[in-house]
């Protein structure tokens, strides 16, 4: 029987993420899998490989906050296969509400109990001069905004009809997973992960209309820059420097990212958790 395999990302300035890697890559490893790890981090039990060199793996288990999570994103996207995200410090959207332990993590791997959930991404196109110089995508959100001290300019239309022209510090595109990120501080709404639904906001806009508007998934947004640069960033990860003309269509994309959980959790339970709300003299069960 062929060895199974999973993919280890790792936090590296994190000590308690790395302490952690190496407690469940020993349980892991004696129970016969093989683990390996785009991180520039040495750790036991795992074998360094490059992004391009990991191969089939039956899932991706991310030790860290929402940040490396979304790098691990990266390598499941067209994978399909589970991401596994473990709370090692404060509470995220992505990770795990409470802390398990590494022999309870360990046994939902080996016994694949852990539940998932779809979560929705978008894509995105940029054309120059009417020819496509890049595509990509995102889980959380893809921006347009400023790349210099000077406010940018954008011109925004839906399922090509005009919509508004703005001078902003930028646009944000967000998914609802990503509503709880960017678009949050923004001052975007929350949307609960299972909405079928995108949040489009301007940031800082100098307009007399600006608010934060929710979007059909049918839709297709287009944003053209209208001053002399601008920079679009997907994720906060992958960016693209932009030119006057230059025009971005925002889409759904086709693929879903699968976000495991060792133990479900509702939605509610994490915004209660993360921002602490007050919830005392509730008399449910």
């Amino acid at each position: 029987m062929s060895k199974r395999r999973a993919v280890v990302l790792v936090n590296p300035s994190r000590e308690e993420a790395v302490s952690a890697a190496r407690d469940l890559a020993t349980i892991l490893v004696g129970e016969g899998f093989e683990l390996i790890s785009p991180t520039e981090v040495s750790i036991e039990n795992i074998s360094p490989v490059s992004v391009d060199a990991i191969g089939e793996v039956e899932m991706a288990i991310v030790l860290g906050g929402d940040g490396t999570i979304l790098r691990g994103a990266e390598v499941t996207l067209l994978r399909d296969i589970p991401l596994l995200g473990i709370n090692l410090g404060k509470v995220g959207f992505l990770a795990e509400v409470s802390k398990p332990g590494i022999s309870d993590i360990a046994r939902s791997i080996v016994d694949k109990s852990y539940v998932y959930e779809n979560r929705m991404v978008l894509g995105y196109s940029v054309h120059r001069s009417g020819v496509e110089i890049s595509q990509g995508w995102a889980l959380n959100e893809i921006t347009v905004e400023r790349d210099s001290t000077t406010m940018v300019e954008l011109f925004v239309e839906i399922d090509r009809r005009p919509l508004s022209h703005w001078g902003c510090d930028g646009l944000i595109c967000s998914t609802p997973t990503g509503s709880t990120a960017y678009a949050f501080s923004a001052g975007g709404p929350v949307l609960w992960p299972e909405i079928d639904a995108l949040v489009l906001l301007p940031i800082s806009a100098h307009a007399l209309f600006s608010r934060p508007m929710v979007v059909s998934t049918k839709s297709e947004i287009v944003v053209t820059v209208e001053s002399s640069v601008a920079l679009l960033s997907a994720d906060a990860l992958r960016k693209l420097p932009l030119l006057e003309g230059d025009r971005v269509v925002i889409t759904r994309n086709p693929h879903t990212i699968k976000l495991a959980h060792i133990n479900p959790t509702l939605f509610t339970d994490r915004l209660v958790a993360k921002f602490k709300l007050p919830v005392e003299g509730w008399r449910g069960e």
